[in-house]
């Protein structure tokens, strides 16, 4: 993790003007620079294909991008200071780009560490990271960095493609994956609470824990993105990556130190140790119409015909010593009844029921459900005894929520932007990590399973339910 401290850089934004930039990246840079986390000089270099755009428009759009992400102060101070535009259609045009940097750099005496991050479309990724190579912009006086969004490829094969030409202009300790799920506070706290404090640590064994159940669940469609989304689905789109990685942050074993190095070794042990996924172990599902609330294929831009899975579940092994026999559930969706990303651990039972020759209720697996979104924190539910005769017993929460105790919570590009300026890679993806998660999920996108139909609203088709229930298990989130 970061120390708070980024030295002086150019950020150089590739997709300046598109709705990653607008949204997340430039009010996360704002953010950075307003709470005094960029020491010395710094400046942004936005990229895009625009024709009609140049410095003052540029700096302009930033204006409003910042107003409409809700940030106060003095925005077009702000703009003027440190906000530059380069446009960049041809391939032809990267020496441009190379001296616009070296101008820019002059301007604000800058001493050549840069930043580039790929906010594009995948399929111009390779292209872009070869312009760079070809006109020397993989190196510089200070040093150069590169943040890469996923997808990481199609399919193994594009992966392995994709990796090659990453690999073969930038060196891995250059290069930035993000997954900005890993920048959650969250997230982030996992770590804290299985390493940090003993009472979890022990209990975090195929001998306590019963099922490990992640969810990532959306209540809106694919909205404007049906064109990138139709060729994706939701087991490439999120569980290949997002929800892949965070059970590698929950099955890891402890690692050595808490560096970039130590953490993702340990994420690796993880993804190679997951048994190969069995067809019956996976379920997609495609959302239809529900009254007023149109289905998948009634979206502009998704062929009529599409099969595409906009739910995913998926049930996981991983063959270590501690995990052994213990299922992880994975799954995601689009149109469900509300959104949340949440990890549910559910521990096993007493193995004798004491209070059953009481006739009290059932008693309940006590389970511990670290919440995500929308409400960052997590909750500890056990059995306690109802006041009063008879004997009864009720499952409670025993919770903590980030905004009751602390203040300000940073979004997560402002952490992980911050730790890229840093050279800090705990938080993001290793080469070897992308590469172990496609062997796994390869041959699932390869031969898909059907995508059965579940209406918009619910919690995805019936056989995500039997996916559990045939094995004794039910999902938490309801």
């Amino acid at each position: 993790m970061s120390d708070g401290h980024a030295p002086a850089h150019l950020f150089v934004l590739f997709g300046a003007t598109g709705d990653l930039a607008r949204r997340k990246l430039l009010p996360a840079m704002y953010r950075l620079s307003e709470a005094g986390l960029l020491a010395g000089r710094w400046a942004i270099l936005g990229v895009a294909r625009k024709a009609d755009m140049d410095d003052e428009r540029y700096r302009a759009f930033v204006r409003e991008s910042l107003a409409e992400a809700g940030v106060e102060g003095d925005l077009g101070s702000w703009c003027s200071h440190c906000v530059h535009y380069q446009r960049l259609d041809d391939d032809s045009q990267f020496g441009d780009l190379a001296q616009r940097i070296d101008d820019v750099e002059r301007e604000h005496g800058l001493p050549g560490n840069r930043l580039f991050y790929l906010a594009l479309p995948p399929h111009v990724f390779a292209s872009t990271v070869q312009g760079l190579g070809e006109v020397g912009l993989n190196e510089s006086r200070g040093f150069t960095r590169l943040v890469v969004e996923k997808p990481i490829g199609h399919d193994l094969a594009s992966a392995e493609q994709l990796e090659n030409v990453l690999r073969g202009i930038f060196r891995e300790d250059q290069i930035f994956r993000i997954d900005h799920y890993l920048g959650k506070e969250t997230v982030q706290n996992l770590l804290v609470l299985r390493f940090g404090n003993a009472i979890f640590e022990s209990l975090w064994t195929r001998e306590r824990i019963e099922n490990v159940q992640i969810t990532v669940a959306e209540d809106l469609g694919v909205e404007d993105r049906a064109g990138y989304y139709d060729q994706s689905g939701a087991l490439r789109d999120m569980i290949q990556n997002h929800l892949t990685q965070l059970l590698a942050l929950i099955a890891m074993e402890v690692p050595v130190a808490y560096d970039a190095e130590a953490v993702r070794s340990e994420k690796i042990k993880v993804l190679r140790s997951i048994r190969d996924i069995e067809p019956d172990d996976v379920v997609r599902g495609q959302y239809t119409r529900k009254g007023d609330v149109p289905g998948y294929t009634e979206a502009e831009g998704v062929p009529d015909e599409s099969t595409t899975d906009t739910f995913a579940a998926v049930r996981l092994f991983v063959d270590n010593w501690r995990w052994y026999g213990t299922p992880f559930y994975l799954r995601t969706g689009k149109r469900l009844p509300r959104k949340t990303t949440q990890v549910a651990i559910t521990f096993r039972r007493p193995p004798v029921q004491l209070f059953r020759s009481m006739r009290c209720y059932e008693v309940s697996h006590d389970a511990l459900i670290l919440q995500m979104q929308p409400n960052e924190g997590f909750e500890l539910y056990f059995d306690v005894k109802r006041p009063g005769e008879p004997m009864r017993l009720e499952r409670v929460p025993l919770g903590f929520e980030y905004a009751e105790r602390f203040e300000g919570i940073p979004d997560a590009y402002v952490t992980l932007l911050l730790d890229a300026l840093e050279g800090d890679q705990t938080l993001f993806v290793h080469h070897d990590e992308v590469m172990a998660s496609w062997r796994l999920y390869d041959p699932l996108v390869k031969e898909p399973a059907p995508a059965h139909p579940y209406e918009a609203g619910s919690w995805g088709p019936r056989d995500a339910d039997v996916l559990c229930t045939r094995h004794g298990h039910e999902w938490m989130t309801r």
